[in-house]
């Protein structure tokens, strides 16, 4: 296994997006990209891979599942695309199937790498690659709530006016509808979000708190209404959950992952905060949730449950 190879598996824009980024990121020496149209996977290899000479020796290619073989991440980003208006939750049919021709090609290669889902709806998704590689549920993970916790400290940041890395939030549940915000444990380096805002007088009733959320839930809906898709931020995801994993960093990230008594959760996969390291996920951490957020957690899972059940997956 070479761990400084990484493969992604669809060209479309976060693809391609997030080999651009992997490429400067220092942590792989070899990237592959494999697409159903080789031609616009050798395109972007070709075009993204001209700018090696200007960073560190990077091998970038055009591949096919064959050159999977040795990859230590492999990232799934093929699916089609959210169209304006459609939610995540009406991509999974169109979005399985596609999965049920990428999975068993990734695996008839390489059984040993770590799967990093991003494809849409990403719990669905991961749970459908899940079952569909029959490996250990550590090394199927999805990118689940970590866009979307992003997404959360930068509106909270932009609210308050401090800088968005001094923001501790999250969002956990479907990456989608019924995501819930935990604004129990949000803080501001440590303090309350509501009483950091009480100590600078800024006003922050629950009509504010439940703007920015909706904001925070509806901001791919606007993005891709405003220029058709979204990929940057999500390929800057992309990358750090890479630097946790290849890093064996033990990081605390919002990633979508197997879910089997945690919350009292069972057999779906789903957004939770999960410690990171080079074997995958390591662990899920109960973190506080009051009674609502309870609540609104368990209604998330069991929304995706439910879609799973209605396509007949077990």
């Amino acid at each position: 296994m070479n761990i400084q190879k990484c493969a992604i598996v669809g060209c479309g824009a976060v693809g391609a997006t997030a080999a651009y980024t992997l490429l400067g990121s220092g942590l792989f020496n070899e990237l592959v990209l494999i697409d159903i149209n080789q031609k616009k996977a050798e395109g972007e290899a070709m075009d993204i891979g001209h700018g090696v000479p200007f960073i560190h020796p990077v091998e970038i290619y055009a591949g096919t599942y064959e050159d999977l073989a040795d990859a230590y991440l492999v990232i799934v980003t093929a699916g089609a695309n959210q169209l304006p208006g459609e939610s995540r939750i009406n991509l999974t049919e169109k979005n399985v199937r596609i999965f049920q021709s990428i999975i068993p090609e990734i695996v008839r290669y390489n059984t040993e790498c770590l799967l990093l889902i991003v494809a849409n709806p990403v719990d669905i998704l991961t749970t459908v690659a899940l079952r569909l590689s029959g490996f250990p549920p550590e090394r199927v993970i999805g990118s689940g709530t970590v866009l979307d916790s992003s997404r959360f400290k930068y509106r909270l940041g932009e609210y308050i006016g401090i800088d968005h890395r001094n923001v501790h939030a999250f969002i956990i549940g479907e990456h989608g509808d019924s995501e819930v915000a935990v604004w129990s444990s949000a803080t501001v380096s440590g303090i309350a979000v509501r009483d950091f805002c009480d100590e600078l007088g800024i006003v922050f009733t629950r009509e504010q708190m439940d703007e920015i959320v909706r904001d925070v839930k509806n901001s791919a809906y606007e993005i891709i209404e405003k220029k058709g898709a979204t990929f940057y931020a999500v390929a800057l995801a992309i990358r750090r959950i890479a630097e946790a994993l290849i890093r064996d960093e033990h990081s605390l990230l919002t990633v979508s992952g197997y879910c089997s008594g945690a919350y009292e959760i069972e057999d779906v996969c789903i957004g939770l905060p999960m410690i990171l390291g080079r074997d995958g996920i390591e662990n899920i951490v109960e973190i506080p949730l009051n009674q609502l957020e309870k609540d609104n957690l368990h209604e998330s899972a069991d929304a995706l449950k439910k879609v799973l059940a209605d396509m007949g997956i077990n």
